[in-house]
């Protein structure tokens, strides 16, 4: 069982970027997924989610309107959109699956969490 991100990278403020999170073991047809990040001297935050349908999503505010999450179930993947990126939005983002059928970006309820990948946004 076992989630993995991808798509990190460099990039320079107003770029943009596209992160993968795929599973393997296990279907995440039935969970509801997450993304996270968590910047150098600071706490993990909760970025977006989306539930087991894709119908509901959820934003943190310091992304709404410039990230966008989606889903592939046929290709057991979720995606973060990431346009307009600043230097606040450097951080390792990780993802998650909880079995709840709700988009939540409270990290208690998730119970998988893949390895991060780096995204830096230079100034």
């Amino acid at each position: 069982v076992q989630l993995q991100a991808s798509g990190g990278g460099l990039v320079q403020s107003g770029g943009t970027l596209r992160l993968s999170c795929a599973a393997s073991g296990f279907t995440l047809a039935g969970l509801s997924l997450g993304w996270f990040r968590q910047a150098p001297g600071k706490e993990r935050e909760g970025v977006s989610s989306i539930s087991f349908s894709g119908g509901s999503t959820y934003y943190a505010d310091s992304v709404k309107g410039r990230f966008t999450i989606s889903r592939d179930n046929a290709k057991n993947t979720v995606y973060l959109q990431m346009n307009s990126l600043t230097p606040e939005d450097t951080a390792v983002y990780y993802c998650a699956a909880t079995p709840w059928d709700i988009a939540t970006i409270s990290s208690d309820l998730y119970d998988y969490w893949g390895q991060g990948t780096q995204v830096t946004v230079s100034s």
